[in-house]
């Protein structure tokens, strides 16, 4: 029995650890970023960086929430979902991001001061 039981063990500790290691690399994809903690429903202590990828949230190391603006403005990343550009891979249930960019909104039309117009 004891041989069983150690088996058994041994098998749900596997299946964990294929949980935790599986990869999911990005490249230039465009997801949703915003608070994990205020609009994501991740647990936390504090405001955190975080995207959507595949209806899934996670946390992102290499990026932080501060890096984007003050996040607490009234378009900043804890009341807002923005769309971002970024590349890195999920691992172990984090995003670690080697490119970061926040999409630019849609511009507006503006004067470069130039003296011409198009």
């Amino acid at each position: 029995m004891r041989v069983f039981l150690f088996l058994l063990m041994l098998a749900s500790v596997n299946v964990l650890a294929q949980k935790d290691t599986k990869v999911v690399k990005l490249e230039k994809q465009v997801v949703e970023a915003s608070c994990g903690m205020c609009n994501s429903g991740l647990e936390g202590k504090s405001c955190k960086l975080a995207i959507k990828v595949d209806w899934k949230a996670y946390y992102v190391d290499g990026s932080k929430i501060d890096d984007h603006g003050d996040a607490h403005a009234k378009d900043g990343l804890c009341n807002a979902v923005k769309k971002a550009e970024v590349s890195g891979e999920v691992v172990g249930g984090k995003f670690k991001a080697t490119h970061f960019k926040m999409m630019a909104k849609k511009k507006k039309k503006h004067s470069h001061g130039h003296g011409h117009h198009h």
